[in-house]
């Protein structure tokens, strides 16, 4: 029986190949960079609220089959809700990684999704690396087929959708799926799971936020994937023919391109394509921080010679950072913190308290920020000017910022953010070790003896 606009063919062949499928030395050295990154976020992640709620969510889970650990903690659960805390450490806050072109979080969905399917499996940590860059390449694609601006003006939530197609993905190749049937079902049950509305932004406490970026993904592709290992049965083509996938979420004045979905396999890696933050906060706040700091670094000033400053970016991105209750999206907040510290760390990121503090408000309020309409939006562009005692003027535009995928950050780098984030956590040496493991992911003969070093307790 063959498929209507011929991508599910394509697709098939390709996920159903990529266990086995040697990945490019650039892709496999980024894909470990933000699988540390990811792991990082999760581990840094279960300090805060949204953490500790998927933390409390996974005790309530404990008693069923010990498939898969929860990361920071010594608990071991049914691969699923395993996967459900997981998604939600790895979005706890804004360290992890995004897609800009395809408009989605991955590593917080399919990271999950990968490696309870593999500790399920006992697995390598090569499967590992090359499923997590399958599942970035699925879920990218997706968001593209669809329109992520598209997706958005129908107020349907692209960060969702594309990581339930890649957890899918991700999850699919490690189950040890055969038959190209079975494929066929795995992504018709990802796309019945596909879903999420753009209320995200409302959640003041980033709960529901960690959940829908993180935690749902993770969790429906892994329910796709274990319900096809399971023997069921589905929908031959889910990607055409009437009433499909792509025309759920699309419209005439806004049509899907289902092409786009499988074009470029094997030669365009959306790995290469991922942005990773630099500053533990809002990818809008990553160029203008950037912007600041440079400027203070030129030119010398401290914060009691700044009279005013200045910031302009695309208008999403400000509607998002703009002075917002949350202290790692709220920019004038982050700008005050940089020039009374000199730099950003994680924990003055999350320091509620501080946002009242006398020396940080007088400062937050000597910031403005201007959702700019001649900024692109999708964009990282950003133009700083800093207005001195006296009148002096400073200005900064950059256009892309460092961690950027056209701007990567080394291994050095990624490792030093990610000991930053790791270390008050995990200690010192188990920190080191962490990061010299993943540093050789695809040496590791079995996933599972990953467990000790993202555990919290002396059971793994």
């Amino acid at each position: 029986m063959a498929s209507g606009n011929g991508v599910m063919e394509k697709l098939i062949d390709y996920v159903s190949r990529a266990r086995t499928t040697e990945l490019p030395p650039d892709v496999l050295r980024k894909t470990k960079h933000h699988i540390l990154d990811t792991l990082a976020a999760m581990i840094s992640g279960s300090t805060l609220k949204p953490g500790e709620m998927a933390l409390k969510y996974a005790k309530q889970m404990e008693g069923g089959a010990r498939e898969a650990q929860v990361v920071a903690s010594g608990m071991m659960l049914p691969v699923i809700p395993a996967a459900i805390a997981n998604g939600m450490l790895g979005h706890s806050d804004e360290t992890d990684d995004s897609n800009g072109s395809a408009g989605f979080h991955p590593g917080c969905a399919i990271l999950p999704a990968a490696l309870g399917m593999a500790e399920r499996e006992n697995l390598s940590g090569q499967d590992v690396v090359r499923a997590v860059a399958l599942g970035y390449d699925i879920g990218s694609r997706t968001n593209k087929a669809l329109g992520r601006d598209a997706l958005r003006a129908r107020s349907t939530l692209p960060f969702s959708i594309a990581g339930t197609m890649g957890a899918a993905a991700a999850a699919g190749c490690l189950t040890g799926l055969t038959r190209p049937e079975e494929y066929r079902f795995l992504f018709s049950y990802a796309a019945q799971q596909a879903s999420g509305v753009m209320t995200y932004a409302r959640d003041t406490e980033h709960i529901e936020k960690a959940f829908i970026f993180g935690g749902m993904p993770a969790r429906n592709g892994l329910t796709a994937a274990t319900m096809v290992q399971a023997g069921f049965t589905g929908v031959w083509d889910v990607l055409s023919g009437d009433n499909n996938f792509f025309l759920a979420f699309s419209d005439s004045t806004r049509p899907a391109h289902p092409e786009l979905m499988v074009a470029e396999l094997g030669s365009r890696y959306e790995m290469m394509l991922t942005n990773m933050k630099k500053y533990c906060t809002g990818f809008p706040i990553q160029s203008p921080m950037e912007a600041l700091r440079l400027a203070v670094d030129e030119h010398r000033f401290k914060h009691p010679d700044v009279e005013a400053i200045e910031v302009r970016i695309a208008r999403s991105g400000a509607h998002t950072v703009n002075d917002r209750e949350m202290p790692d999206i709220n920019l004038q907040y982050l700008f005050a913190v940089a020039l009374l510290d000199g730099n950003v760390s994680f924990a003055a990121a999350h320091d509620v308290e501080r946002m009242n503090d006398p020396a940080v408000r007088a400062l937050r309020s000597r910031v403005k920020l201007i959702g700019d309409p001649s900024f692109v939006e999708g964009g990282h562009a950003a133009r700083v000017e800093i207005t001195l005692k006296g009148g002096r003027k400073i200005t900064r535009e950059i256009e892309s910022f460092r961690g950027k995928a056209d701007n990567p950050m080394s291994t050095e780098e990624v490792e030093e953010k990610a000991r930053d984030l790791i270390e008050p956590v995990m200690g010192a040496g188990k920190t080191r070790k962490l990061i010299e493991t993943v540093r050789n992911l695809e040496q590791l003969k079995k996933i599972r003896d990953l467990r000790p070093l993202l555990s919290t307790s002396a059971a793994t």
